[in-house]
Formats: structure tokens, sequence, C-alpha cells
């Protein structure tokens, strides 16, 4: 009897090992359905899971949707809801926001233009290839790699999708992307005004309005660049630059010192430099 309960006892572990093992394989096969588990007898499940993925991105539900919509980008290569799928993931990565998601936002959009040149969402992917540089640019006293980046890929847009209905949206953030560029450039020239480097600031706010004279802060530019040749003894110089204020600008915080200039300098000129 005891020998009977001793090889009982041997035999229980293995036993349990095997329930565990199965255990573990069920949950492992459940693991791996995760949220994109299709329901039997469902007659296209390439749709199913994207209609699914779509569902989780419209409710901010990024890693939900993610795992549906790169089942189908990654098992169903024929299927006609990939290229669609494809831009979701960036489109996940993208609302995901965070430096990591960025990144990977810009990956998708880049493949997908890869994969896709002539799809006819390639004007929405280039769009928001733009959008992942754009979201990661940094203040203007940082580093502007994003910044460029991003202004090549909507200049880009530009000459490759004249026609598209994001083109208004393409416009205004490339004019916030090069705005930020010539606030970078102009705090530059701002920094030589104030240590007093006056060739070193005319030369930086000639060259901004040179590159970009669509420059949303250019009453900026112009008064500063006006005082400066004033400092150096440039009168005639310095006069068109207050004037472009006034024609310009109906309000500026520079407009009523532009006005003051204008008249100031027009009552010294002499009759040849009038």
């Amino acid at each position: 009897m005891m020998h009977a309960i001793r090889r009982f006892h041997r035999a229980l572990p293995a036993a349990w090992l095997a329930l565990v093992a199965a255990a573990a394989l069920a949950a492992s096969g459940c693991a791996s359905s995760g949220n994109s588990a299709i329901p039997p007898g469902t007659l296209e499940p390439d749709r199913f899971l994207y209609e699914r993925g779509m569902e989780a991105l419209d409710n901010h539900k990024w890693l939900t949707a993610r795992e549906y919509l790169t089942e189908v980008f990654e098992t169903y290569s024929q299927s006609q809801y990939r290229p669609d799928a494809k831009l979701g993931i960036g489109d996940s990565y993208l609302g995901e926001g965070g430096p990591a998601a960025l990144v990977s936002a810009t990956g998708q959009f880049s493949e997908f233009l890869q994969f896709y040149p002539n799809h006819p969402r390639a004007d929405y992917a280039q769009f928001k290839l733009g959008m992942s540089h754009f979201r990661q640019m940094r203040g203007p006293q940082r580093d502007q790699a994003e910044t460029k980046s991003a202004i090549q890929e909507f200049e880009t847009f530009i000459a490759r999708f004249p026609n598209s209905s994001l083109m208004p949206d393409v416009r205004q953030n490339l004019r916030d992307a090069k705005d930020r560029l010539d606030e970078h450039e102009f705090d530059v020239g701002l920094f030589y005004y104030h240590i007093g480097w006056w060739p070193g600031a005319i030369d930086r706010f000639q060259a901004l309005l040179k590159a970009d004279p669509e420059y949303t802060e250019r009453d900026q530019v112009y008064y500063y660049l006006g005082e400066t040749l004033l400092k150096v003894g440039r009168p005639a110089e310095a006069l068109p630059y207050f004037a472009k204020i006034v024609e310009e600008f109906e309000q500026s915080d520079r407009l009523d010192d532009a006005k003051k200039r204008v008249a100031e300098l027009q009552t010294t000129a002499s009759p040849a430099q009038q």
C-alpha cells in the first residue's frame, strides 16, 4: 500500500506540469489573438480587423488601433485595406505623441510613400510626414533640424500635389514652420543688436528678409534693422524699413515708433535724399 502511495506522489508533479503546460499553451493562443481575435465564420477578416482598428483610432485608443491595423498590414498582403491600415498605424503614433511615437510616425508615413508613391492618398501621407516633423519642432533657441525637415516635406507636398484639398493646411503649417526658423534667425540678430555688434546684426536681419520676405513678424525685423542702420550713421538706408512698417502693418507694436522715425528722417533728410 505504501509503495503505491509513493508511486502516486512521484507521478503527481509530472501530471501537474502537463496541466500547466497545456494551460500556458492555451493562454499563449489567446494572447496571440489579443484584441484582433476574428469571430469564426467571418467572411472578410481583413475588413473586420480594419474597421475595428479605425474605430479604436477614432476613440484615441492608440495601442489597440495599432494591434488591429498592424495585423491587417502584415497578414493580408493582398487586402484592399492594407494601404489605409498603414496610414492608420502612422496616425496612431502621431495621435499618441511623445518623442518615440513621433519618430515612429515619421517612419510609417515615409514607408507608405515608398510602398505606394502613386496611391490616391499619397498626398495625405506626405502631409502627415510633414506633420510628424512639425510636431517635433523645438523652440527658436534650440536646434532647428526638425523645423527644416518639416519645411522640406511641406514644400515637397506643394510641388507634388498642387491640387490636393489638403493644400490650405499644408500652407498654414509651412508658414508656421518658416516662422519658427525665422524667429531663430531673428533672435541671433537681436542678440548682436543688444551687444552692439552692428555689422553682425545688419547682416543677420538683411539675410532673414532676403530668405523669407513673408516672415509674419517682419515688422520687428524692419524696426531693428532700421535702428541698427541709424546707429552706424546710415539714415537714408534706415528710412525705407520704418516706412515698410507703416505701409504693410495696420497693427504692430512698432507702428507708432515707426511713424515717428519716418517723420524725423523725412524732416532731416536733404532734398537730394528725399
